[in-house]
């Protein structure tokens, strides 16, 4: 083999090698968990998201949906606009909702968090007219295996204690959620 011939091969060999290489260290790295889902555990306090309630839908089962390698998934945060809530309001209630589907989830399906998490995390915010329709919303979601976590106010400042102000549903694939909330328009 002539010396030409042998430098070809040599550098794109070292190429692969050098390539492989740090791809396999950079997966790793990636691919390493943080957080330790395992110890998460509900927040003391008086806010009573995580208590099962009389009229609550049943959930579906939330280990049933999964996201392939590349699929974007995302979260919708549904708000009562008949509540004229303030802007303030909106968001410490769409705070309440991302927490309660997330901590729903972390438990149920992990994977599934984990995923939403190395994608962006992507949260959408949408409206609703009613509270019939946020409770038409959740059944279709859970009858879909899809986590959904409806808000029920304190009542300490601007609604009524009990008022459902907003529906969280996902994260779960994009395609998934849209079947539930692709003709509501963004807040």
């Amino acid at each position: 083999m002539s010396r030409l011939q042998s430098s070809q091969l040599v550098i794109p060999l070292l190429l692969g090698t050098v390539s492989a290489a740090l791809g396999f260290i950079l997966g790793r790295q990636t691919a390493r968990d943080p957080v330790n889902y395992t110890n998460i555990e509900p927040s003391l306090g008086d806010n009573d998201d995580d208590e099962e309630d009389a009229e609550a839908i049943p959930d579906g089962d939330l280990s049933a949906i999964s996201a392939g390698l590349l699929e974007p998934c995302k979260m919708v945060l549904i708000v009562r606009t008949d509540l004229k809530m303030s802007p303030g309001k909106i968001s410490a209630q769409c705070g309440h909702a991302t927490l309660a589907c997330y901590k729903a989830l972390v438990k149920k399906n992990t994977k599934l968090v984990r995923h939403w998490e190395r994608t962006g995390q992507a949260k959408i915010a949408l409206k609703a007219t009613s509270e019939d329709q946020l409770l038409e919303l959740e059944a279709l979601a859970k009858s879909l295996n899809l986590c959904a976590r409806s808000i029920e106010d304190a009542g300490r400042t601007e609604v009524e204690p009990g008022t459902r102000t907003v529906l969280a549903i996902g994260p779960a694939p994009v395609d998934q959620v849209n079947m539930v909330t692709g003709k509501l328009r963004l807040l």
